[in-house]
């Protein structure tokens, strides 16, 4: 992907950070694959319109609460007598 990111940007005379490269599918057999690509004019409408996994994928947005809550939550003695 960074590699497509990198030849796109420089075909279309911007920065890398700017393309947002997803969806790739190799064909069978190998050799061919094809994907999607977004190029934004600045960077401020990509964080504006992108998802925000797309974003974290590039490396722009910031990771979200990760596991489950019974997995974040420490487990308390019960106070039961018992």
């Amino acid at each position: 992907k960074t590699e497509v990111r990198e030849k796109l940007s420089a075909m279309y005379n911007t920065t890398p950070d700017v393309v947002f490269c997803f969806g790739f599918r190799t064909q069978f057999g190998g050799g061919k694959t094809s994907g999607f690509a977004l190029i934004y004019d600045t960077l401020d409408f990509a964080k504006k319109f992108e998802p925000k996994y797309r974003l974290c994928r590039n490396g722009l947005g910031e990771k979200g609460r990760t596991g489950s809550q019974a997995a974040q939550r420490t487990q308390e003695p019960n106070e039961e007598g018992s």
